[in-house]
């Protein structure tokens, strides 16, 4: 019962944080400088055809009551529609949102398999090389920047070794799997199609590995930290007395033990890449979410502004969620804390 109402709680929680989310975004689209009508039509256009446009975009409304219209949109799916393609701003989502997603997702796996794997091995040999090489790995990568990362890549990778492609999300194939999720590599897989998988593997390399740079750096420094912490209590000799191998006791139980504090980093990275991508994105010409967030703000399209960020927002709530459900699994003490609060 304990981890039905820790779930119950942790989930009821979301709620009010995504109600204030969403108040806060749509606030400040409506105040920032800018006219979004007359952006949409053009400097020629005559004052009466942009107050028409307010009006049907609702602008002439106070702000609460725009609010309020916006928030039963949504229940409906409706984010309202784009300066940009004149669509409905939730079709848009759902056409740029899961190359972002499958991006990130891959960007967060290899960050973790390395991430991880670095901070233990620092932690086993603390102050000595493995660890002082590990640390300064890690202070490389958080201080690179990702662009020139990302260009350095092309250059070296794609252009003079010609191992990978350097830009766009897949290559020349044909037939292009029938787009059933939007992740390409899922879709690919589910119509068995061997060439696009490949192709959009190899897209997705360069950019995944770039933008996994800064996590696997947060990820190792906190393993390090808390697996060092961990390694040092009265058990880790117990074990050792009773002859288990060095390489067990790493992996199976101080690192299960100590893996609260990295799933912390690895859910605030995972949220962050979600909205921080565009740099990467504009660098491999990524047909993303967050491109289209860079392209929304800058020309005042407040529609696709609010529409991005409550769902990166809502991304981050819910990675957010997943971490606690995973801190019961790696703890379970945490089930019972949260019943007994």
């Amino acid at each position: 019962m304990g981890h039905r109402n820790y779930l119950i709680k942790r989930g009821l929680s979301t709620i009010p944080m995504f109600v204030g989310l969403s108040v806060l975004i749509f606030t400040l689209a409506r105040v920032i400088p800018g006219r979004p009508a007359r952006l949409a039509l053009g400097p020629r256009a005559s004052d009466e055809a942009v107050q028409n446009l307010r009006e049907q975009m609702g602008l002439d409304k106070p702000l609460w009551e725009q609010y309020f219209d916006y928030v039963g949109g949504v229940i409906q799916g409706d984010l309202g529609q784009s300066l940009i393609s004149n669509r409905n701003v939730a079709t848009d989502l759902m056409e740029y949102f899961p190359a972002t997603f499958e991006l990130t997702t891959l960007a967060m796996i290899i960050a973790v398999f390395v991430g991880v794997p670095l901070g233990v091995v620092a932690g086993q040999h603390k102050d000595r090389w493995p660890d002082n090489a590990s640390r300064l790995f890690s202070f490389f990568n958080v201080s690179l920047p990702p662009f020139w990362a990302g260009i350095l890549l092309q250059l070296v990778i794609a252009f003079q070794l010609g191992w990978l492609p350097a830009t766009g999300r897949v290559g020349d194939v044909s037939p292009m799997p029938i787009e059933t999720t939007g992740l390409l590599l899922v879709d690919s897989l589910l119509a068995f199609n061997v060439p696009a998988f490949v192709s959009a593997t190899q897209h997705l390399i360069l950019p995944a590995i770039t933008l996994s740079l800064a996590p696997i750096a947060d990820i190792a420094r906190m393993t390090r930290s808390s697996f060092i912490e961990e390694y040092d209590k009265d058990y880790v000799e117990g074990l050792r007395t009773h002859g288990i191998p060095e390489r067990l006791i790493a992996y199976k139980y101080v690192l299960r033990r100590s893996f609260a504090s990295s799933l912390t980093i690895i859910g605030l990275d995972y949220g962050f890449l979600l909205g921080s991508a565009f740099v990467v994105e504009i660098v491999f010409s990524w047909p993303g979410m967050a491109s289209y967030g860079v392209e929304a703000i800058l020309q005042k399209d407040i529609n696709a502004m609010v529409g991005v960020t409550l769902v990166v927002g809502a991304s981050f709530l819910l990675v957010n969620f997943a971490v606690d459900v995973l801190y019961g699994v790696f703890d379970p003490r945490v089930w019972h804390d949260g019943d007994s609060q």
